[in-house]
């Protein structure tokens, strides 16, 4: 390709609406347009490397067995009423109506459809397992779109659907979709990390997230340095501290007039902040529901509708704490409460001894409180937010912070759909089962963005060799001399030939400003024809990776360059 014919409007400033590197530099490198809020255009450059990435993805799919269909992006409403997650999905949802008023959305996601697809066409045991997997676009109303193609409306993912008997069969298609997902980011040429997470509104048990690392990454990860933990924030294993080793004592009612917050209490009663309990309330649906945590810890409310499951959870109001408690907040406390009223507590709450907690009465607390005397009806569970310095679950070494970019996740996601949508097959014994079902996503795009966000410098992108948009750029520096402008093409010519892709920068431009465009753009490997392949027949050679500059023979270039092509 000529560079001159090639569909990539460089930009020499930066566009105001860039926030993140990827943004900036995709905008500036004529990869992407804006069509509107969270909607781009991908010119070539982009699509060139968002085939090569769909070109791994398709083949480690297949490889673990998955087979390609494409599901419809329009998908009815009554679906999803039958999954039960029309009403509760939320704004994100687009949703349409056709010339007949019914009801239809934009596919977000596509467990529904094909559950719906799966159950009128498998109906025996001898037709799982199964794995169908798509690539196409998604469309999400994200209340704000940004950071580029990294939180966007309309995105590409690859998804992927197993169908098995029961759990065992899911075990097996979860850890090949887990081993098919490590080989395609690291194919990409990533630094990433599977950590466990939360399903989120897609739902099921357990899951992980497939994390590139980097600065500008939105979610925050844990990773242990000596095995092989790693979780995101929302949901990382939280190892209880020692709350020390003291008598019991009495537990006494005591004044605290005015003191209604952890540091008032502290200081009014000389104990420290890990000494109090703190009582939160929640309304989960339809019911208040009471939590407890030691007085510097947080609350992780992912956690807590893991241990109370509810559509809805919010703190509850001034007015609800003071109907079930009979006193204003600050003063709020497990004790007295009503037995319609269930209580959940971290697990640190649990060892605490001589302990202090409000009294339900304004202007009281108590003090020497013992949480396994004192408070029968408790559920204890892991309910609070991971702190830096903590550790490992497994090995207890002290855990490593990083930020990262979900590029993928893998989810069981069990009978769930299965259920809802009465998905069955008949096994061996002619017995009605539900499918097992689980999910496996990959968002092409963001990848796209994640890999800039992770490879780059002052000057540009530097793609990884198996995802460039073309792996050599070469660079005649005066394409008026006769000399190298024959040079050029026939290195050009001769790169074709050995399946390299390649583009000529013919254009009649300083040699600068084609240097910063390939270094903008992102070329693994630049080779310049300029005075030294005049004078001695050396074709210059940079790798965009690193700054060294090397010459070698125009005879020996093409085999040169295919070497570092097979080496990255």
């Amino acid at each position: 390709m000529y560079f001159s014919k090639l569909y990539a409007p460089t930009l020499r400033e930066t566009p105001a609406e860039a926030e993140v590197v990827s943004h900036k530099l995709l905008l500036r490198g004529g990869f992407i347009r804006k069509s509107s809020s969270g909607v781009y255009t991908y010119l070539t450059l982009a699509q060139r490397v968002l085939q090569k990435i769909s070109a791994i993805v398709r083949e480690e799919m297949n490889k673990a067995g998955g087979q390609e269909i494409m599901l419809p992006v329009i998908q009815p409403a009554e679906l999803w009423l039958e999954s039960g997650r029309w009403h509760v999905y939320g704004k994100e949802l687009f949703r349409l109506k056709d010339r007949h008023d019914r009801d239809f959305c934009l596919g977000p996601t596509h467990e529904e459809i094909i559950t719906d697809l799966v159950r009128g066409d498998v109906y025996s045991y001898r037709q799982l397992p199964l794995l169908l997997y798509q690539m196409q676009n998604k469309y999400r109303d994200e209340r704000r779109p940004r950071f580029g193609l990294m939180r966007g409306r309309e995105f590409i993912m690859k998804d992927l659907y197993s169908f098995d008997k029961d759990e065992a069969g899911l075990d097996v298609s979860y850890q090949k979709m887990y081993d098919a997902y490590t080989a395609i980011f690291t194919r990409c040429g990533l630094k990433f990390r599977p950590v466990e997470a939360d399903s989120g509104a897609i739902g099921g048990s357990d899951t992980h997230e497939f994390m590139v690392i980097a600065d500008s990454g939105e979610a925050e990860i844990v990773y242990c340095p000596e095995c092989d933990y790693a979780a995101n924030v929302e949901i990382a294993l939280c190892v209880p501290s020692d709350n020390g080793e003291e008598p019991a004592k009495n537990m006494e009612k005591i004044s605290t007039p005015g003191q209604t917050t952890i540091e008032q209490v502290s200081q009014f009663l000389q104990v420290p902040a890990q000494k109090l309990i703190k009582t939160l309330f929640y309304q989960a649906d339809d019911e208040i529901i009471a939590v407890l945590v030691r007085g510097d810890r947080t609350i992780n409310e992912i956690k807590l509708q893991r241990v109370h499951p509810s559509l809805t959870l919010e703190m509850a109001s001034a007015q609800q704490i003071k109907e079930v408690t009979g006193c204003e907040p600050g003063y709020v406390g497990p004790l007295k409460l009503g037995k319609q009223i269930k209580i959940y507590a971290d697990n640190e709450v649990k060892t605490m001894v001589n302990g202090v907690c409000g009294a339900n009465e304004e202007n009281y607390h108590y003090i020497n409180v013992q949480p396994e005397r004192d408070f029968p009806r408790t559920t204890y569970a892991d309910l609070r937010l991971i702190e830096k310095g903590e550790t490992c679950p497994k090995c207890q070494a002290v855990l490593n912070w990083a930020r990262g970019i979900e590029v993928g996740q893998v989810f069981k996601l069990g009978t769930k759909y299965s259920e809802a949508l009465n998905a069955k097959y008949v096994d061996e014994n002619g017995k009605d089962n539900l499918m097992v079902m689980g999910c496996y996503g990959i968002g092409v795009s963001r990848t796209l963005a994640a890999t800039v966000e992770q490879n780059y410098d002052e000057h540009g992108i530097i793609w990884p060799m198996s995802i460039a948009p073309y792996q050599v750029v070469v660079v005649p520096v005066k394409v008026q001399d006769p000399e190298i402008w024959q040079g050029a093409q026939t290195l050009y010519e001769e790169l074709q030939k050995a399946g390299v892709e390649v583009v000529l920068d013919d254009r009649d431009e300083r040699a600068g400003v084609k240097f910063k465009d390939a270094d903008l753009i992102g070329y693994p490997i630049r080779l310049t024809i300029g005075k030294k392949y005049a004078s001695e027949e050396l074709v210059e050679v940079k790798l965009r990776k690193d700054s060294e500059i090397s010459y070698i023979n125009k005879n020996e270039i093409i085999e040169h360059v295919k070497g570092i092509i097979e080496k990255y």
